[in-house]
């Protein structure tokens, strides 16, 4: 069953942990469930549905990385917040690549946790407006991205992206030809910018071109800017009716 739209799931087997950040969301108006083990975390997953997903990478039973890609299977579009130790980069990388939309570092403040999670659902509010303004279609050769269906189809077959892959892909293709740092990157689609997180556009540019892109060395719709960051190209076809 569907959960209320500001629902969250923590994934964490630090039991004080846990409390401090569940009271502190709890405050701020969200609702909050818990699990402490991995198999725990996707029961309560599929049962409650939540909006977003705090998992720490390591967890009795299933891993953090275990669960991520089983939740990934199937939910594309729920958004994952990893929680990492500061010296595991290898881990992080990992853990973007099979579908975390985000993550922070250990030890964090709560405060700044509290602030990236809103930052996130303003994310999602910011982007079912946007939505409902653009085209029904935007069409880039064989690359069709349909906004009002959070919709992606490469040559008639549908893509499965995380919703951030799509928020990017979305942002480039509506801005063609622009190019985007990627704190500006960040900002965008995240909702933040932060030293330190460049990771996560880079995983997020990366899985993005090997869904989209014949040859993801050879970019043809994501183009990267050196000494800026990236953009989108501008070959559009908007007569295409298919």
């Amino acid at each position: 069953m569907q959960e209320p739209s500001n629902s969250i799931l923590i994934v964490e087997d630090d039991r004080d942990l846990v409390k401090l950040i569940k009271i502190n969301l709890e405050d701020q108006g969200y609702l909050v469930h818990t699990a402490l083990d991995g198999l725990e975390a996707l029961e309560i997953f599929e049962k409650k549905e939540p909006s977003l997903v705090i998992l720490d990478i390591m967890l009795p039973k299933l891993d953090g990385f275990e669960v991520c890609k089983r939740i990934r299977k199937e939910d594309q579009k729920v958004p994952i917040m990893m929680l990492t130790a500061k010296t595991e980069e290898v881990d992080t990388i990992l853990g973007l690549e099979l579908g975390a939309d985000d993550y922070m570092t250990k030890p964090f403040s709560v405060r700044e946790l509290t602030a990236r999670v809103k930052a996130i659902f303003r994310r999602i509010k910011v982007d079912q407006d946007q939505d409902e303004k653009l085209p029904e279609k935007l069409v880039y050769d064989h690359l069709k991205i349909y906004p009002n269906k959070r919709k992606v189809t490469l040559s008639g077959k549908t893509i499965d992206l995380t919703s951030k892959e799509y928020d990017l892909l979305l942002l480039f293709s509506s801005n063609p030809g622009k190019a985007y740092s990627r704190e500006q990157l960040l900002n965008k689609v995240w909702g933040y910018s932060y030293e330190g997180y460049s990771h996560t556009v880079n995983s997020h540019i990366n899985r993005l071109r090997s869904k989209i892109e014949k040859d993801p060395s050879n970019q043809h719709f994501i183009k990267t800017v050196w000494g800026v960051g990236y953009r989108f190209t501008e070959h559009q076809d908007p007569d295409d009716n298919a």
